[in-house]
């Protein structure tokens, strides 16, 4: 089980990454739905520092007997890579749309030259 102050500086860094999330949101420095994940994550970390068997509970679940807390890093590494995975979606279709633009400008360069010369 965590000790009962491991749990309390851990509840408290997860509703401060809370409140960032929520005050780039309201900022509009951060997108809601860019967001979703972030939110997601600072409360799970809210639910695991609250809970504080949960470690040992989450690896008997997953079958885990020699290293509890290796769940934890198991889970965050997956977080991160469905991060990434997200984030790489979104900087493709914004290269694509990149594209898509230029082109359109070079189009209307070349009509703005035809008509003047």
């Amino acid at each position: 089980m965590t000790p009962l102050g491991i749990s309390i500086a851990a509840a408290l860094a997860s509703l401060a990454l809370l409140a960032i999330i929520f005050e780039l949101i309201r900022r509009h420095r951060l997108r809601e739905r860019y967001a979703l994940l972030w939110l997601l994550a600072g409360i799970v970390l809210l639910v695991l520092s609250l809970w504080r068997s949960s470690v040992n509970t989450i690896a008997g679940w997953a079958g885990v007997r020699g290293y509890p807390p290796a769940v934890l890093f198991a889970v965050a590494t997956l977080f991160i890579l469905v991060v990434l995975l997200h984030y790489s979606t979104v900087v493709s279709k914004l290269s694509d749309q990149n594209v898509i633009l230029a082109q359109r400008l070079a189009l209307l360069e070349a009509k703005l030259r035809d008509s003047e010369g």
